[in-house]
């Protein structure tokens, strides 16, 4: 959808040739991309913050036309023409940019004429999907405290009867005869599995978490040789690590426990790729990410700027799940339980980080946004 306004009688953006060094200054510290495409559709200037936008550095970026970075039939263009034609400010909303260099969904791009260059158009890119990640964060959380509500009613309602039922059916074991004994053995093994379905449920228990300085590399490297000596044997693993990161403040059992998970879901997915095609690969990535902060109880907010990524060429996530993917006992396996990706939810988001999910045929990315260990939290 495409929205025009009519023409400012105030500000208008300046040529790059034009804009003097404050204004450099002004532009460099905005928090949204700033593109000023020539006549000739060259990118004559960006600011600081389209490089980490387009995954270009601005040296690179300005050497390059719009068509070096996206294909001719991208939306993008025809919102440049309309600018052009109309000679005043075009919006338009719900953009995907899309290209082997970079994938955007739900950008609203904002494209205005530069007066002094005609021909020339300033791109202002509003990238919402931050928003939408903390807004699923928050219904995530949201089920996994239905969940702990749950655990916590089975543990103190369930779990103290079946003790009793447990230890009748034992002594009943021992003074019954051959064929009653049978059913005896029975009955304990049903309160055995129960039990252990009310154990599993009391992961998502409100308990505080210890935490402490966690080397990520680390956790990563154990979950990797786990998965290679057990059900990842046959599948690729493929590690693109920054060295340089700080640890991470977390509980390590418990960052086990997210990432082997879902390290298994992704070998899980491996397996129902058609055959042929590339080899299956599972591939672990770390980096720094600044920019994304979550505000957390006494009007503090945390920064989550280390990244974890698991990424599979697997054949992708239905889009009809995606969006339900952390709903409690949502599940597509015959003999899946649905609390996997609940329980790694619920733990990441314990630890103030926040997890999502990227999906499309021909793989799956999850990321987890991370806290790091600060002078605050007693870094050594």
């Amino acid at each position: 959808m495409s929205e025009g306004t009519p023409p400012a009688s105030v500000h208008q953006p300046c040529a790059p040739d034009n804009i003097t060094g404050n204004g450099r200054i002004v532009l460099d510290s905005l928090a949204l991309p700033v593109v000023v495409v020539r006549a000739d559709d060259a990118i004559g200037y960006v600011n600081s913050a389209a490089e980490p936008f387009f995954g270009m550095s601005r040296a690179h970026l300005v050497q390059m036309r719009l068509t070096d970075i996206l294909p001719g039939d991208s939306p993008l263009f025809l919102l440049v023409e309309q600018v052009r034609a109309q000679d005043h400010t075009v919006v338009e909303h719900e953009v995907t940019l899309e290209s082997p260099r970079l994938r955007h969904e739900g950008v609203t791009v904002q494209g205005a004429p530069v007066m002094e260059e005609p021909g020339s158009v300033v791109l202002t890119f509003h990238d919402f999907s931050a928003v939408r990640v903390l807004d699923r964060q928050l219904t995530f959380r949201s089920a996994a405290r239905s969940v702990a509500g749950m655990a916590a009613i089975l543990a103190h309602e369930v779990k103290n009867p079946l003790s009793g039922i447990r230890g009748a059916a034992q002594l009943l074991e021992t003074s019954v005869g051959e064929s009653d004994r049978e059913l005896a053995v029975l009955i304990q093994d049903e309160v055995n599995r129960i039990r252990d379905l009310v154990d599993r449920m009391d992961m998502f228990s409100d308990r505080p978490i210890e935490r402490r300085p966690v080397n990520i590399h680390r956790v990563l490297e154990h979950v990797r040789r786990l998965a290679q000596q057990g059900f990842g044997a046959d599948i690729g693993f493929e590690e693109m690590y920054d060295p340089s990161l700080p640890p991470v403040w977390g509980n390590r059992d418990q960052l086990v426990q997210v990432l082997l998970n879902l390290v298994k879901n992704a070998a899980e997915a491996l397996d129902t790729r058609p055959e042929g095609g590339e080899p299956p690969r599972i591939t672990l990535t770390t980096s720094y990410r600044p920019g994304i902060w979550v505000s957390t109880g006494g009007g503090q907010r945390v920064q989550l700027p280390l990244l974890v990524s698991v990424r599979d060429n697997g054949p992708g996530i239905p889009e009809n799940i995606r969006p339900h993917l952390f709903e409690p006992f949502l599940t597509t396996k015959t003999t899946g339980s649905g609390l996997g990706l609940a329980l790694a939810g619920k733990i990441v988001g314990d630890h103030g980080g926040v997890i999502e999910v990227e999906s499309q045929p021909g793989g799956t990315e999850v990321l987890l946004h991370l806290p790091v260990v600060t002078e605050e939290r007693g870094a050594p």
